[in-house]
């Protein structure tokens, strides 16, 4: 199943796209094309980073975003409690209050329920991303489910943004793409209201088999980005402080997604469907945070880098058939180092004082020929790769996992060329995923972390 980028606002960039190759990527992966050319000329590249700074800009003013967050003791008191207790600082199901069940195949459950509070991002809002950590030991699971408000009042029904649990043992990890019965509809991971909304609340619903013994699920945050985004392509950013400083490049492992070629069918098929799975494993492999040896056990000796196919395996989405659900992958990233969920950032200039704090960053590109010089494929429509540093001059040092090798993995990309494929792509889409050594810089200072 592919998934092309193709939000809202990005329908006047798709609209003068150059045609695409016969087959591209889908978001996560898909199928692989052509691999580019080993070198572009200079006029080419010239000549593309010119149109590119030339295009009709889109300034930070006018990207709109919010990263709501809701952690903590104190935070998770704000909404109302069902059947759930709050204990150092997560929301834990408590089995002796739970009195409401739910069937799912076959099983019985009893669930709990946090209902947060209404919040208004401060403008009308066209999509939204939720996000979250949480724990599933045994057969448990949670949802997530959002809800959203108009400025005449009306509101929408509650729609699932998704079912999930840590592992694969019980209950499919799912979305659930349509909804479309009101004021908005869900396309796999992201909810989208073309008409606009100024307030939403989250639904937290846990899940746990019915008589089962102690060690219930948790939540330890849940959050929800929240924007509305120009159309068109972008003026590449000035350099920021990273590169103001002389460049900064972080020690980020590489890894191949396309080493992985022909691994577990039911989960992808690895190669060209992995870019996502393998983006977060180089980030936790950054962090030392890679899943044990005993956890990826299951994979045959002998597989190179075991901890992507395990990635992978606990980040597919049964119901996007794919392993490219953003927010997956941060709730697999942030059971490992604590903390990550998905954003859009405004331009490099925000990914640059994220790498200046020591945080490698995911995003989220698509592009067509002769739009990205340099990269290892030659088109995709949804592809995944990690920001690891940037160049004194501001350009953009990445892995990207559809390099052949892990060698060929690091790869030095335009700055213009890769916002354009990136900003109006996929509206700045990001994972930002950190540790307890690696804390968000200021982020009272901005509205979309």
């Amino acid at each position: 199943m592919l998934r092309t980028l193709l939000p809202a606002t990005a329908l006047a960039l798709v609209a003068t796209a150059l045609a695409p190759a016969p087959t591209t990527y889908a978001a996560g992966g898909g199928s692989a094309v052509a691999a580019s050319p080993a070198s572009s000329t200079a006029a080419g590249t010239a000549a593309s980073t010119e149109s590119a700074r030339a295009g009709t800009a889109a300034r930070s003013a006018t990207r709109k975003i919010n990263h709501q967050g809701w952690d903590g003791s104190a935070q998770w008191k704000k909404g109302r409690l069902d059947s759930v207790r709050i204990k150092r600082g997560r929301v834990f199901h408590q089995p002796a209050s739970a009195t409401a069940r739910r069937e799912l195949g076959g099983t019985t459950y009893t669930t709990a329920r946090w209902n947060g509070p209404w919040h208004r991002p401060g403008f009308s809002f066209t999509e939204l991303i939720a996000s979250w950590e949480a724990k599933t030991p045994g057969d448990s699971w949670i949802e997530v489910e959002v809800k959203g408000r108009a400025a005449d009042g009306r509101r929408s029904s509650w729609d699932l943004m998704g079912r999930w649990a840590a592992g694969d043992k019980f209950v499919e990890r799912t979305t659930v793409s349509g909804q479309s019965d009101d004021l908005a509809s869900v396309n796999v991971d992201t909810w989208k209201a073309p008409a606009g909304l100024v307030a939403y609340r989250l639904r937290v619903t846990l899940g746990r088999r019915a008589g089962a013994g102690s060690n219930p699920p948790s939540v330890g945050a849940v959050s929800a980005m929240a924007s509305r985004l120009p159309s068109g392509s972008v003026q590449a950013s000035a350099p920021g402080v990273v590169s103001k400083a002389g460049g900064t490049v972080l020690d980020v492992p590489t890894y191949s997604q396309m080493i992985h070629q022909g691994h577990y069918p039911q989960w992808g098929n690895g190669g060209e469907a992995w870019c996502s799975p393998t983006s977060t494993s180089m980030v936790l492999g950054y962090y030392d945070a890679l899943p044990r040896a005993k956890d990826h056990s299951w994979v045959p000796a002998g597989h190179p880098d075991p901890w992507v196919d395990h990635a992978a395996r606990m980040t597919y989405d049964h119901g996007y058939d794919g392993t490219g659900n953003w927010p997956f992958n941060t709730a697999y990233a942030a059971r490992q180092t604590g903390s990550g969920f998905v954003t859009r950032l405004r331009s490099m200039r925000e990914t640059e004082v994220l790498v200046a704090a020591g945080i490698p960053v995911v995003i989220s590109i698509a592009f067509d020929r002769g739009q990205l010089s340099g990269a290892p494929i030659s088109a995709s429509n949804g592809h995944l790769l990690v920001v690891v540093g940037f160049t004194a001059k501001g350009d953009v040092v990445v892995n990207d996992p559809a390099g052949a090798s892990n060698g060929a993995v690091r790869r030095t990309y335009d700055r213009g060329q890769l916002e354009n494929a990136w900003l109006p792509r996929s509206g700045g889409t990001a994972y930002v995923i950190t540790d307890a050594d690696h804390p968000l810089p200021s982020p009272e200072k901005h509205s979309n972390w």
